[in-house]
């Protein structure tokens, strides 16, 4: 991990005083860095003295083998950010908390050295923790998620997560946990999942996060390979975050209602870079910067109850077609319940927008979005049963097969309606488009 100007300020300070000045000093408890023998026995104890004084137990820069260690309420273990190493040895996770309040690890690089790991299990793993502080620490080569919290709450913050076998971050039956400034990189399934075992409010934050190189080794139609992946979790604000290069999307809520997905910028990805999906309700997806993926945004699943959203000052381009896949190559598509407004799209292989498939199509608002150079501007459905649409004062520039066509599921079934015909479909009111 990079050392920056405050890092080494912080260091100079430690270094010039006795650890002892900050919390107990592990020395004191024969703890030897750079030792290459296993010290999970004299590293617990002294996290036990530590806690029950409730102090900070100081670690000196340097190696510690260590595994299986217990955190206790009231645990705080720290060390000098990038010089003070764990290194697993043995057990299921090298730190571990369950039952316990006010755990905090600070300036810890912590090591899996791609050991494997239990299923689910974290390199760092704490089950029903209050007031978890994870900071300015690193976490390598975790042979299974680098860190899984189950029923937590507290804060994950400005951590470098790299190499990862399965997920970054796996958090389940949150209870408000704050996931803000960390830098992900190489996971092999997952960078951040916020799930609920059932459906229920979670209340995280997902904020101002960077998530390079998220892959899907696991394989899977879309469950592995997300940047993040909020599932089940309601009432999650996903924000700000900088995502590129996931092999599946940068952000997907699956059953995820009153989900915010705001101001995110997410390049490279090879499906839908944004989802909204299955049996959610309300779904807020604003002011986010997408370039390059299969789909931009797709807000879906009305008949298993998708439905009630905004989609709204986005901007997309680069949304290419795969010739195996008829639903890619859309910059927007929405069925149910959904205004999508002041989007500006351009490059969209098959279509800027996307309203309705089939009959699963019900008062959807177009407005006042710009639409340059893709395959069609705005495609509707027309099939029988479909419902309302207003497709109206959008900018529709350059649309190769028609700037507002009519779609039986994949099928373009009229001309272009923005010229002639819309009155033969008493569903659709289109007014006030510019076409050129």
């Amino acid at each position: 991990m990079p050392i920056d100007r405050r890092t080494l300020l912080a260091g100079v300070a430690l270094l010039a005083a006795p650890l002892s000045a900050y919390g107990l000093d592990a020395a004191q408890f024969g703890l030897r860095p750079g030792a290459p023998d296993d010290q999970s026995r004299k590293l617990q104890g002294a996290i036990w003295e530590a806690a029950s004084q409730r102090v900070p137990l100081m670690l000196a820069p340097g190696i510690y083998r260590a595994g299986d260690l217990k955190l206790p309420s009231g645990a705080h273990v720290a060390g000098l950010r990038g010089a003070t190493r764990l290194i697993l040895t043995r057990g299921p996770s090298l730190l571990s908390s369950e039952h316990a309040d006010g755990i905090a690890l600070e300036g810890l690089t912590l090591e899996g050295g791609k050991r494997p790991l239990p299923e689910r299990r974290g390199l760092v793993h704490c089950n029903t923790t209050n007031g978890l502080r994870l900071a300015d620490c690193a976490i390598l080569d975790a042979g299974g998620n680098a860190i899984a919290l189950e029923g937590c709450d507290g804060e994950v913050a400005r951590n470098s997560i790299v190499g990862a076998a399965d997920n970054a971050l796996f958090c389940i039956d949150s209870r408000g946990v704050s996931i803000t400034a960390n830098s992900i990189r190489g996971s092999g399934n997952g960078g951040i999942r916020v799930w609920q075992n059932e459906k229920r409010r979670d209340d995280s934050l997902i904020a101002d996060n960077r998530i390079e190189d998220t892959f899907a080794r696991a394989g899977g139609t879309g469950q592995n390979g997300n940047a993040i992946n909020v599932y089940r979790a309601a009432n999650v604000i996903v924000r700000g975050n900088r995502i590129r290069n996931a092999a599946f999307s940068a952000i997907r809520g699956n059953s995820a209602s009153h989900i915010q997905i705001v101001g995110n910028d997410c390049a490279a990805l090879e499906e839908v870079a944004i989802y909204s999906e299955f049996e959610f309700q309300n779904a807020l997806i604003a002011d986010n910067v997408i370039d390059g993926a299969r789909a931009g945004i797709s807000v879906t699943n009305f008949k298993e109850g998708g439905r009630l959203a905004m989609v709204r000052n986005n901007t997309l381009r680069n949304i290419r077609a795969r010739a195996d896949d008829k639903g890619s190559g859309v910059g927007i598509g929405v069925e149910a319940d959904a205004t999508v407004s002041g989007n500006t799209i351009e490059n969209a292989a098959t279509a800027g927008i996307s309203a309705g498939w089939g009959p699963y199509l019900r008062d959807v608002t177009v407005s006042g979005n710009t639409v340059r150079h893709s395959g069609i501007g705005v495609m509707v459905s027309v099939v029988p049963g479909a419902g309302r649409a207003v497709i109206a004062g959008n900018v529709l520039a350059g649309s190769r097969h028609g700037a507002i066509v009519g779609m039986e599921w994949h099928k373009a079934v009229t001309g272009d309606l923005a010229l002639a015909g819309a009155e033969r479909y008493p569903h659709l009111r289109i007014s006030g488009n510019q076409v050129s």
